[in-house]
């Protein structure tokens, strides 16, 4: 098994189960302009994030890295009428090419789009009237994951859900020896998760069209 037959199980899943969506494909392709990796979610990743919130009942989400908005347009979706997704980029060029795929799949009148370094806006939003949020998903940069984690605890309530993605970096994350910065971020991330009494959290592996991976899962219980 290696990453033809990854690549295959994906593709026979999203036909069947991921209805083709122009929108969204649009959105998948925010990489090509950028001559970036393919760095948003699968379509099947999509679509199990679509469905969590649609199982917490989501009102309320927290996104802490828009990119493309693919994400973004999954989550969106699964908001019930006058929910609302806040959505975080670095970058403006991103932001901006977000804004155009997030208007294209008829769910711009509930995300709000904030530019800037994350962990400057954070702080802003803990009088926010979104907030507490209901399902927070972090896919930024990891060497400040650690950070993104404390902030969603604070910006969250008994019964949230914090979702956190590339956390397994090709199972370099298993190497306490590992230089790069990222893959230390996301171990210092799970020791935080490992040591909080607030969550139950869980971390599960990932393979297919985006190569080896995973996410962690955290259920806000205090």
């Amino acid at each position: 098994m290696g990453h033809d037959s990854w690549n295959a199980v994906d593709a026979y899943i999203d036909n069947l189960l991921v209805a083709p969506d122009p929108a969204l494909e649009d959105a998948a392709r925010a990489n090509v302009g950028f001559e970036l990796p393919d760095i948003a979610v699968s379509p099947a990743q999509g679509k199990f994030l679509h469905l969590l919130a649609r199982i917490r009942g989501a009102r309320t989400i927290l996104e802490i890295g828009t990119f493309g908005g693919y994400s973004t347009i999954w989550l969106a979706r699964a908001l019930p009428a006058g929910g609302t997704l806040v959505t975080i980029e670095y970058e403006e060029s991103f932001a901006a090419a977000a804004a155009g795929h997030i208007a294209r799949a008829g769910v711009a009148d509930r995300v709000r789009q904030l530019t800037g370094r994350a962990l400057d806006v954070l702080p802003g939003l803990a009088g926010d009237p979104a907030a507490p949020f209901d399902l927070v998903f972090v896919d930024a940069n990891k060497p400040d994951i650690p950070e993104y984690f404390e902030w969603a605890l604070k910006l969250t309530r008994t019964g949230s859900l914090i979702v956190v993605d590339n956390v397994v970096q090709g199972g370099a994350v298993a190497d306490p020896g590992h230089p790069d910065r990222g893959v230390r971020g996301v171990r210092r991330f799970l020791e935080l998760v490992a040591d909080e009494p607030r969550v139950e959290a869980t971390t599960l592996q990932t393979v297919g069209a985006k190569g080896h991976d995973g996410f962690t899962l955290a259920l806000v219980t205090g």
